[in-house]
């Protein structure tokens, strides 16, 4: 009855998302599979992380929609969100509460899943909320001065924006699990979110692959084609490191800080 609930559930919100034009249709759909898992298996306290994420990320992307469209350009895809970006910020916590279906008694898949959410949230609040800093951002692995919206880029307000993000997914999961570590469990999550964030602009910075439009002249996340509809080439990073794969390495690193930290203390 809780998985078919959860279908329900999951059905309703990405039929909205997609009619909203927040999910492509790819995107609804893998939407509704990790939904209805996470809403199904894990119940209220997971659905509510997830439905954090989900709802003010959106939120985030269409926030000043105006100042950012000219950043728009240097991302690999628009705020509507296709399978890929659903699965790279969602499937680790899918994954992860089937292991907590399976082991329904054990405390460390929810720590985890918190660090997850804690961490693609992170990085989502940076993004949208960072861009619109009026001090130029730094490149997080040399502090050179680029351009707002160059992967990699990072600025005070992204950070502030960052502990915010994972700061709301930390204190819903002491709220709806606290176990006995109460304002600890904020803390580790929150550490978590930001490890996770961090770790995702030092990837854009160093080795994620990033492209050269020829006819706008401008290095961009996008490829085959530019945004401008124009062929893009190959500049830097591993060409198999896409955007959609260093997010899901965000959220399996603020699982992974979160849970070690855990474990190393309680």
């Amino acid at each position: 009855m809780q998985l078919l609930l959860g279908f329900l559930l999951a059905s309703s919100i990405a039929y909205l998302a997609y009619r909203l034009g927040a999910l492509s249709r790819s995107g609804g759909l893998a939407a509704m599979l990790s939904g209805t898992l996470i809403f199904g298996l894990g119940g209220l306290p997971w659905a509510i992380l997830l439905l954090t994420f989900f709802i003010t990320s959106s939120l985030l992307s269409r926030a000043f929609a105006g100042r950012k469209i000219i950043l728009s350009e240097k991302f690999s895809k628009s705020s509507q969100r296709d399978s890929g970006q659903v699965l790279a910020n969602g499937g680790l916590g899918t994954l992860l509460v089937l292991v907590h279906a399976i082991f329904p008694y054990q405390d460390w898949p929810w720590i985890a899943f918190a660090g997850a959410m804690a961490a693609v949230s992170a990085d989502t609040w940076a993004t949208e909320l960072g861009v619109l800093s009026p001090v130029p951002a730094r490149l997080v692995t040399t502090g050179k001065i680029v351009d707002r919206g160059v992967s990699g880029g990072v600025t005070f307000l992204g950070y502030l924006a960052a502990a915010g993000g994972a700061l709301l997914i930390g204190l819903g999961s002491a709220a709806f699990k606290p176990f006995t570590l109460g304002l600890c469990q904020v803390v580790i999550v929150l550490l978590a979110g930001l490890a996770g964030s961090t770790v995702d602009s030092w990837l854009g910075a160093s080795v994620q692959a990033i492209y050269f439009c020829r006819g706008c002249q401008k290095e961009t996340e996008r490829h085959p084609l530019h945004s401008c509809g124009a062929q893009t080439v190959h500049q830097r990073g591993w060409r198999w490191l896409s955007n959609d794969l260093v997010n899901f390495i965000c959220s399996l690193m603020g699982a992974g800080v979160a849970l070690s930290v855990w474990r190393l203390f309680f």
